[in-house]
């Protein structure tokens, strides 16, 4: 079994390889760089997520492998490289998620068999532009309540649905994923 190191003592620099399956065909294949960022804000379908840069080879088909330190100790889970908008793909830029993190899910899932997230029991939109806000009949940009789910704790609060979220614990809210992104810090 891997030896699991601690990806929070990660710094910039460091030597890194990271082992996978690249195109889906090539199994245990390793590459080698640094860590080229650490706590990277990546926008990951729609999700912030906090991840290990390195400039190690990552390709389609190594999601899941490992990411590990010059002392060979797990320090993370490569998810992927980037893609540009016109789908092609960053050079030198790959990610991995820290396995503090990747533990911490995993203890939960052998645990409970299920993962712990915060949530508020709602589902919002962005309205960031005149014809969206148009659409919805709101004249100012925001996130919006389009959906409250039954029984959940915005619910109990008495959220409405096309109430504008401005603000969480004094943390501004101007898009989506400035709630999302706080909300992950609660688990």
């Amino acid at each position: 079994p891997a030896t699991i190191g601690d990806s929070s003592a990660l710094a910039v620099g460091e030597t890194v390889v990271a082992v996978g399956n690249p195109m889906g065909t090539l199994s245990g294949t390793v590459t080698d760089g640094i860590v080229s960022a650490v706590n990277r804000s990546v926008q990951v379908e729609g999700n912030d997520m906090s991840l290990i840069q390195t400039n190690a080879a990552i390709s389609p088909g190594n999601s899941g492998g490992g990411l590990f330190n010059a002392a060979g100790e797990l320090i993370g889970i490569v998810n992927g490289s980037t893609t540009t908008s016109s789908g092609a793909v960053s050079q030198n830029l790959g990610f991995a998620i820290p396995i503090n993190e990747g533990m911490e899910v995993a203890t939960q899932l052998i645990e409970t068999g299920h993962v712990a997230r915060p949530a508020l029991g709602i589902q919002v939109i962005n309205i960031l532009d005149a014809q969206t806000a148009m659409q919805y009949g709101v004249s100012t940009y925001g996130v919006y309540v389009v959906r409250i789910n039954p029984g959940s704790g915005a619910e109990a609060a008495g959220l409405q649905l096309g109430d504008r979220i401005v603000a969480v614990d004094n943390n501004s809210v101007n898009e989506n994923n400035d709630l999302t992104s706080y909300l992950a810090t609660k688990h």
